[in-house]
Formats: structure tokens, C-alpha cells, sequence
């Protein structure tokens, strides 16, 4: 299909800070969507969100647009087309010649871009563009006869009724993806330069996600044994994270500041790494502690894509997925494994909700053979 209206980067003349909006194909502004996406500034979402949510809206206006559907009088019946339309119609070709296999969108991958939809939907309601009655039947009261763990339902169960979306697929809940020590291993050693075996090494070590990572500065570096003398009370060597906006659009999702330890193999990255920035004279006035060394701009701020194209050569290298996230399971799966408290772990990763420490409880691979191999040999004994 081709799309009449498309996500573009914007950057702003005053602050060269970064927005996004949609556009058509004379390079006018989709209004309302471009409204959209400056809510979501607003409302302190992460540019990483941001960009993910206009893709999605120009997506629905495309289609909107091709099937003739009016996009802000579009009813059940049309977002029902649309969210079969997203599983059934072929993805584009990633390179320049045809496609060897036809490549489809996961019914996960529609449920998330219909849930950008209907916020959007639902933000125009607010705003007058959309009719109140299409905002309202998006989703329908349902009682929780299952609570999930942590969830409170108030002294009189009053929150055990909740709005719930009426359209999406039904989908399999996938467990989260980690890598093993031996692949974090294999991840450091396929770095070529000082900068990035420290980016791997620190996010394996500390949990923290990319966006953190990339918004550290330099006075968050506590990495000594005592830091008094920054006027810090954290003994030994740690890292501080902490939500703020950042020249190169990174931003913690927690609004809680934290500090992390840091192993001495960190420290010990970190040192070699401070060593290979010093050769570039552009990264001396840089505050961000991870900036780029090898192609311009030299010395600004690390960005999201660089480190997306970083970890793309490093799997493409190792053979196997690798993910910046990735690296954060595995942080949290091996803390839950080594029986760190789950208080603890879940302060180090930054979640606001004891609920979020649920998905690194399952049982190892290794705990299921343990398992079936114990009750086998208990009944060959008996017999």
C-alpha cells in the first residue's frame, strides 16, 4: 500500500529538541495527530513512545484513507476491518529486491497498534473531532473474577469493574526474553570498541533500560568506594538514575530516582572507555556519558537508533537476537534466580509495581527437567 500520510522526525529551530508529527504526502500537517503526539509530549511520555505512536496513527490514516473511511467517523464495523487488515495484508519487503517470504503482522503487534488507535480515538473524542458514542463503544465495564497479583480491589470491591477494549485478538501471553551468561559473554566479546562493551556490560549488569542508560551524565557516575566528597551518602561504586529530559530525547520511564551498584568489572569498563573518548576532542564539553565517537556529529549524545544499530551488528555477529531489553531480563531473571528478594530486585529495576515482578518468577528449564527427572527416578526405584 502506498501511504498517504507517514511519521516524520521534526526538530525544533530554538532547542534542536525532537518531536514528532504526522504528515501527508505534500508534507502537510495531519492536525489532529500531530495535536496527539504533542499530548503525549506533554504528558512526559518517552520520544521513543512517541515515535512508535505516530507510525501507528499515520498507519490507521492510510488505511482510513484507501478505503474511503471518514478517519474520525470510523465505527466498529471499520476498526474491526482494520484490525483484521493488519494480520492479513503483507508487510513491505525489507530490501530492495522482492521479498523470498511474505512477511506478516503478529495478532500482538495489531492489538498494540489498535490500542494507539483508540487512544487517539479517544483524544479526539475529548477534543470535539470524534462523536462521543464511537469513544464510548471502544471498550465495555468487565468484572475481574481473577485478580492479578497485587491488584487492589478497594474495601468494597469497587475497582473489580474496569473498562476493558472491545476489540483485539485474543493472544497467547509470551514469556519475556533473556540471554544467558554465556551469550552476554559472547555479546561483549563481539564489541570492537571500548564505548560499547561498556554499554553491554553496564545494562547486563545494572537492569537499567536503554533510555536510562543513554540519559546518564557524567556527575551520575559515583564510582568510587566512597562518594562524600560529591556530596553522596551510597557507599561504593554506583550509578544514579534519574528522570529528566536529555539533548538526545532518552528518559527514564520511572519517575523515582534510584541509584544502582555497579560491579568492579563496570568500573573497570567504564575506565577503558574514558580512555577511548579522550582521543576525541568533540566529546570534551559533552555532559552525556555516551556519546558518539566513530561518526558524526562526533561528540553529541547517543541516541536511541545508534544504540538500535549497534545491537543489530552485534546480533547479526553472535547469531542470536540481542536486545537492549533483553539484557534487562536477564539482569532481573538472574537476581531472582540467585534468591535476591523480591523487594530488592524490584527497587534495582525501578518498578513502581510489585505486579511487574511477576513475570521473572517462572520456573527455569532447568527447574522443569529437575522436576520430571526427580518423580522418574523415584519410580524406577520402585520398581
Amino acid at each position: 500500500m502506498i501511504g498517504k500520510y507517514r511519521a516524520e522526525r521534526a526538530l525544533s529551530p530554538v532547542d534542536e529538541s525532537v518531536a514528532w508529527v504526522v504528515v501527508d504526502e505534500a508534507f502537510a500537517l495531519h492536525m489532529e495527530a500531530s495535536s496527539f503526539l504533542a499530548e503525549l509530549r506533554s504528558a512526559g511520555r518517552s520520544p521513543n513512545t512517541e515515535r512508535v505512536y505516530a507510525g501507528r496513527v499515520a498507519l490507521y490514516l492510510c488505511w482510513c484513507a484507501e478505503h474511503g473511511v471518514d478517519w474520525s467517523q470510523a465505527g466498529m464495523l471499520d476498526l474491526g476491518r482494520f484490525l483484521r487488515w493488519l494480520v492479513a495484508e503483507p508487510l513491505p519487503s525489507r530490501g530492495r529486491g522482492p521479498a523470498l517470504e511474505a512477511r506478516y503482522r503478529r495478532e500482538s503487534t495489531a492489538n498494540a497498534v489498535m490500542t494507539t488507535v483508540c487512544e487517539f480515538l479517544r483524544f479526539g473524542a475529548r477534543n470535539g473531532w470524534v462523536p462521543t458514542e464511537i469513544s464510548a463503544s471502544l471498550s465495555e465495564p468487565r468484572h475481574l473474577s481473577y485478580l492479578p497479583a497485587g491488584y487492589d480491589p478497594g474495601e468494597d470491591g469497587q475497582f473489580r469493574t474496569v473498562r476493558a477494549r472491545n476489540l483485539k485478538y485474543a493472544v497467547a501471553v509470551e514469556g519475556y526474553e533473556w540471554l544467558t551468561y554465556e551469550q552476554v559473554d559472547l555479546l561483549v566479546a563481539a564489541t570492537r570498541r571500548a564505548r560499547d562493551r561498556f554499554l553491554v556490560g553496564m545494562l547486563s549488569c545494572t537492569g537499567m533500560r536503554i533510555g536510562e542508560a543513554l540519559g546518564l551524565r557524567r556527575e551520575d557516575m559515583h564510582l568510587l568506594s566512597h562518594s562524600g566528597a560529591l556530596g553522596c551518602q551510597v557507599t561504593g561504586p554506583h550509578v544514579h538514575v534519574r528522570r529528566r529530559r536529555n539533548p538526545n530525547g532518552a528518559l527514564a520511564k520511572s519517575r523515582v530516582s534510584r541509584s544502582i551498584p555497579v560491579t568492579e568489572e563496570v568500573v573497570a569498563l567504564y575506565a577503558d572507555y574514558l580512555h577511548e573518548r579522550g582521543g576525541v576532542r568533540e566529546a570534551e564539553d559533552c555532559e552525556m556519558v555516551f556519546v558518539n565517537l566513530f561518526r558524526g556529529p562526533l561528540g553529541r549524545a547517543m541516541t536511541y537508533a545508534s544504540a538500535k544499530d549497534l545491537f543489530d551488528r552485534l546480533a547479526r555477529k553472535v547469531g542470536f537476537t540481542a536486545r537492549p531489553h533483553m539484557l534487562r531480563h536477564s539482569a532481573a531473571t538472574r537476581w531472582v534466580r540467585a534468591g535476591v528478594d523480591r523487594d530488592v530486585v524490584q527497587t534495582l529495576m525501578g518498578h513502581a509495581s510489585a505486579s511487574s515482578m511477576d513475570p521473572y518468577l517462572h520456573a527455569s528449564d532447568t527447574d522443569l527437567r529437575d522436576a520430571v527427572e526427580r518423580v522418574g527416578a523415584a519410580q524406577g526405584a520402585r520398581r
